[in-house]
C-alpha cells in the first residue's frame, strides 16, 4: 500500500527543503565568488608586480628584492637555471597555485608568478596560507549557517502549516462528528470566506441535496409499501372468499390458488426490495424446509406439463435468522432459475445445516456464465428463448450481501450434467463492516 504523507507534513517538508536549498545555494555562491575574486585579484596583482619587478631589474640589477610583507621574489640568470627549485623548473609563464612542504622552496600554500626570458627567469610568490585558513573557516561558518537556517525553515514551516491547516482540520473534525451521529448543521458559517469556506459551502449544498434525496426515497418507500400492499391484500381476500365457495370447480380452484401464490410472491418481493432500499436487516426464524417446499410446489404448478421432477431432500427443520419473505425470494429465484434451464431430468433442493443447495440437470454452465450470472441484466449462454430480464439472481446477490450470506452457482462435478446453486447462511464477514 503506497504511503501518502499528510498535507501538513508536505508543507513542513516543503519549507525545510526550500530553506535548506536556498541557504546552501547562497553559501555555495559565496564561497565560489570569494575564491574566484581572490584568485583573480591576487593573480592580476602578482602578474603586474612581476612585470614591474623584472623591468626594474633590467633597469637596475642591484634591486635586492620585493618590498612587500607577503610577496617575495627571486631572479635566476641563465648560468644559474639549474639552481631553480625542481617544482618551478617546468612551470610556464603565468600564475600558478602551489602547495609547499618542509624542505621545498616555500612552505604552506602560495601563488607563484613565473616569467621566463632568454637570459633571466623571474619568480614572484604570494603567501596565501592565511587566506586558505580564512576560507576554510568561512566554509565551516556557512555550514553552521545552513543548519541554522534549515532549522529556522523547519520551525517556520511547522508554524505556517499549523496556521494554514487549522481550518481544514476543523472542517474534517466537524464532518467526522456528523458521521458519528451528531446533529448536522451548516458548515459555511464557521469558516472565513476563503478556499476552505468555499469547500464548506459546497459540502453544505451537497448535504442538502443528499438530505432531499433521502427524504424523497423514504417517502417513495412508504408510498410503495402502502399503495402496493393494499391492492394485493384486496386480491388475497377476494381469492380466499372465492376458494371458500363449496360449488367451485377444479379448474377455477387451481386458477385461484395460482393467483394466491402470485400474491404471496409479490408481497414477499415487495418486502425484500424495501429492505434492500433501506439497507436494513430484519430478524426472524424462517423454516428453510417449509419455505423450500412452498417454492417447489409453486414451481411444480408452473411446470405441470414438463417432464422435470422437483423434490426437496435433507434436513427436516433448519431455522434461518431472517424474515420469511427474504428467504422465500432468494429460494424462489434459485429454484426458478434451475427450472427455467432444465428441459428434462430433475431439480433437487437439498436442505443442509445452515445451507441450501439447488441441483439441476440442465445444460450446465460455462466459466463466463459462472462468473457473471449474478451481474444485473446478464443472461446465461443457455438462456435460449426463455423469458427474463436477468435481475433475479442480482436481487439474490444483494440480499445475501445484506445478511452476510454466501451465494454461488457452479457446474456440477463430472460426469453429471447441470449446475448447482447454493446459499450458505452461516454469517460471513461483510466488506467494510
Amino acid at each position: 500500500m503506497r504511503y501518502r504523507r499528510r498535507l501538513r507534513s508536505r508543507i513542513v517538508i516543503s519549507f525545510l527543503l526550500l530553506g535548506t536549498g536556498l541557504t546552501a545555494l547562497f553559501a555555495l555562491a559565496t564561497v565560489t565568488l570569494r575564491e574566484r575574486l581572490e584568485n583573480q585579484l591576487i593573480g592580476d596583482a602578482l602578474a603586474r608586480n612581476l612585470d614591474d619587478y623584472a623591468n626594474s631589474f633590467y633597469v637596475d640589477p642591484s634591486v635586492a628584492g620585493v618590498p612587500f610583507e607577503k610577496i617575495g621574489g627571486i631572479t635566476y640568470s641563465k648560468r644559474r637555471f639549474a639552481n631553480v627549485p625542481f617544482e618551478w623548473q617546468a612551470l610556464p609563464n603565468g600564475v600558478h597555485d602551489l602547495q609547499g612542504t618542509a624542505g621545498g622552496p616555500r612552505e604552506g600554500r602560495y601563488k607563484l608568478a613565473v616569467r621566463k626570458d632568454d637570459d633571466y627567469w623571474f619568480f614572484l610568490w604570494y603567501d596565501i596560507t592565511q587566506e586558505t585558513l580564512s576560507q576554510r573557516n568561512l566554509i565551516i561558518a556557512l555550514g553552521f549557517a545552513v543548519v541554522a537556517f534549515s532549522l529556522l525553515a523547519l520551525l517556520l514551516g511547522w508554524w505556517s502549516s499549523r496556521r494554514v491547516m487549522q481550518p481544514v482540520s476543523d472542517l474534517a473534525a466537524r464532518l467526522e462528528a456528523f458521521s458519528k451521529g451528531a446533529q448536522p448543521e451548516p458548515l459555511a458559517p464557521h469558516f472565513a470566506d476563503d478556499e476552505v469556506g468555499q469547500l464548506a459551502k459546497a459540502l453544505d449544498d451537497y448535504a442538502e441535496r443528499l438530505t432531499e434525496l433521502v427524504r424523497r426515497d423514504r417517502e417513495f418507500n412508504a408510498d410503495v409499501s402502502h399503495e402496493l400492499r393494499t391492492p394485493l391484500q384486496v386480491i388475497r381476500g377476494a381469492s380466499e372468499l372465492l376458494l371458500a365457495q363449496p360449488d367451485l370447480g377444479d379448474k377455477a380452484k387451481q386458477r385461484l390458488q395460482r393467483i394466491e401464490r402470485a400474491v404471496q410472491q409479490s408481497t414477499d418481493l415487495i418486502t425484500s426490495l424495501l429492505m434492500l432500499s433501506r439497507n436494513e436487516r430484519g430478524g426472524g426464524a424462517a423454516d428453510l424446509r417449509r419455505i423450500a417446499e412452498q417454492q417447489v410446489e409453486a414451481q411444480r404448478a408452473n411446470l405441470a406439463r414438463s417432464p422435470v421432477e422437483l423434490r426437496v431432500e435433507g434436513e427436516a427443520q433448519v431455522l434461518v435468522d431472517a424474515p420469511e419473505p427474504v428467504v422465500a425470494v432468494a429460494l424462489a429465484n434459485l429454484i426458478g432459475n434451475a427450472c427455467k434451464y432444465t428441459r428434462e431430468g430433475e431439480v433437487v433442493v437439498r436442505i443442509e445445516p445452515q445451507r441450501v443447495r439447488v441441483e439441476d440437470t440442465g445444460p450446465g454452465l460455462s466459466e463466463e456464465d459462472a462468473r457473471r450470472l449474478f451481474e444485473r441484466g446478464y443472461r446465461g449462454s443457455g438462456a435460449g428463448g426463455t423469458k427474463g430480464a436477468g435481475i433475479g439472481l442480482a436481487i439474490v446477490q444483494r440480499l445475501c450481501e445484506l445478511y452476510g450470506w454466501k451465494v454461488s452457482i457452479a457446474p456440477r462435478p463430472e460426469p453429471e450434467r447441470g449446475a448447482v446453486a447454493s446459499i450458505d447462511f452461516a454469517p460471513q464477514r461483510r466488506v467494510g463492516g
